[in-house]
């Protein structure tokens, strides 16, 4: 997505979780709420980065005979909205899609070259079979690859915005490379970017104190038909939608339904308040009837 910047402000720019991020604001950042960002954003890898060895999550993944972990307790929400998407959509979006991603070639080495033998012979994992969650606490009885990837850059998105409050910092941009969240009194302009079309928007909406994110599947694609959104049921990836945009009151949700709507129609995902779009691969265009923007049709 494109954006402006809510006015005349400073923009904080940096690299964390492996993407770019900037964070606009009024007036400079005191360093300190810096630091805190970019201390946040290093220990929220360290527990859910599947490309560190050092990772929380590289750890239950290499646990031949499983385990029981503890995830941090400023993450439990993040995994109570994961349990909310997968009851969504059957299944259908599944943090346990990490493995596949990996035989699909999209792995820690970036090796982008498939196993199609392995894929055949294997049976995905699933978020309520193969895990036990009570709380914080994870419990598994062999290796499994948990990928946040769905909704965790949402995630992170709202607990940078919550270090922005406390730092009684009430105007801000936080864009972690296209999930938006926006606070303050003027709102921010963004574009609805096309998916295949480079340069072009397919529409335009207000960002007002709210959270706006995207996806689509050529943002990370490494072949013919082999991108990052997985259904986690098949293991495969989806090849109907290309793009979804989705707006709620925070970027986890957001985040989390943008990808819900590659894999479930948007009467599946009534239980949550949200505004969307989304783009199929013929061209069509869908959108709710509250999505508050223009779109150009």
């Amino acid at each position: 997505m494109e954006d402006s910047a809510p006015g005349p402000g400073v923009r904080f720019q940096f690299t964390a979780i492996g993407t770019n991020w900037t964070i606009d604001t009024g007036t400079r950042m005191p360093e300190t709420v810096r630091q805190e960002i970019l201390e946040l954003c290093e220990d929220y890898d360290k527990a859910w980065s599947r490309f560190r060895a050092d990772s929380l999550v590289t750890q239950i993944a290499r646990a031949g005979r499983g385990g029981i972990y503890t995830i941090p307790n400023r993450d439990i929400a993040l995994l109570d909205l994961y349990d909310k998407l997968f009851a969504a959509t059957h299944g259908a979006l599944d943090p346990l899609v990490g493995r596949d991603l990996e035989l699909l070639g999209y792995d820690a080495e970036y090796s982008l070259k498939p196993d199609y033998e392995a894929l055949a012979a294997r049976v995905p994992d699933s978020w309520v079979r193969d895990v036990h969650r009570e709380g914080a606490r994870l419990i598994t009885e062999r290796p499994v690859v948990i990928d946040v990837g769905a909704a965790g850059k949402g995630y992170l998105v709202d607990l940078i915005g919550q270090v922005m409050r406390r730092a009684a910092i009430d105007a801000f941009l936080v864009n972690g490379s296209g999930d938006l969240l926006h606070a303050g009194s003027e709102s921010v302009a963004v574009g609805l970017e096309h998916p295949t079309r480079e340069g072009r928007v397919i529409g335009t909406v207000a960002l007002d104190n709210a959270a706006l994110c995207a996806s689509a599947t050529n943002r990370r694609a490494w072949g013919t038909g082999l991108h990052h959104v997985l259904d986690g049921r098949t293991g495969q990836p989806v090849n109907e939608v290309v793009a979804a945009w989705a707006m709620a009151a925070d970027a986890a949700t957001a985040d989390g339904l943008a990808t819900a709507l590659f894999l479930a129609e948007p009467g599946q995902l009534e239980a949550f308040d949200f505004s969307w779009v989304r783009m199929f691969a013929d061209g069509r265009v869908q959108w709710s009837n509250n999505f508050p923007g223009e779109l150009f049709l």
